[in-house]
């Protein structure tokens, strides 16, 4: 199994940047990673996706060029750096670990464990 907790959510103006980071304790390695959000009344939706290794890296439309995610194995830590925020990213976000490779990375229902979130505010 593996626990996780983010952090570095916070209030920011739109253009502006944060960097999200999530903690992991046990087999870090022995799973691809993924960061989902959650906006008030809307369904949780994918942002981004790294493999074991790190190598290969997935995102969303609405987010790709903005956002850039990374992990340190050697740290059990997995980050999300967000650029050029908007008013639309505001959310939740969670952090999230895929044991299967052959399930869809973009589906929150093929990852077993989850953060508890962070609060992502971006102001107009």
């Amino acid at each position: 199994q593996v626990q996780l907790v983010e952090s570095g959510g916070g209030l920011v103006q739109a253009g502006g940047s944060l960097r999200l980071s999530c903690a992991a304790s046990g087999r870090f390695s022995n799973y691809a990673m993924g960061w989902f959000r959650q906006a008030p009344g809307k369904e949780r939706e994918f942002v981004a996706a790294i493999r074991r290794s790190g190598a290969i890296t997935y995102y969303a439309d609405s987010v790709k060029g903005r956002f850039t995610i990374s992990r340190d194995n050697a740290k059990n830590t997995v980050s999300l750096q967000m650029n050029s925020l908007k008013p639309e990213d505001t959310a939740v976000y969670y952090c999230a670990a895929r044991p299967n490779p052959w399930t869809t990375y973009s589906d929150p229902i093929n990852y077993d464990y989850w953060g508890q979130g962070t609060q992502v505010t971006v102001s107009s």
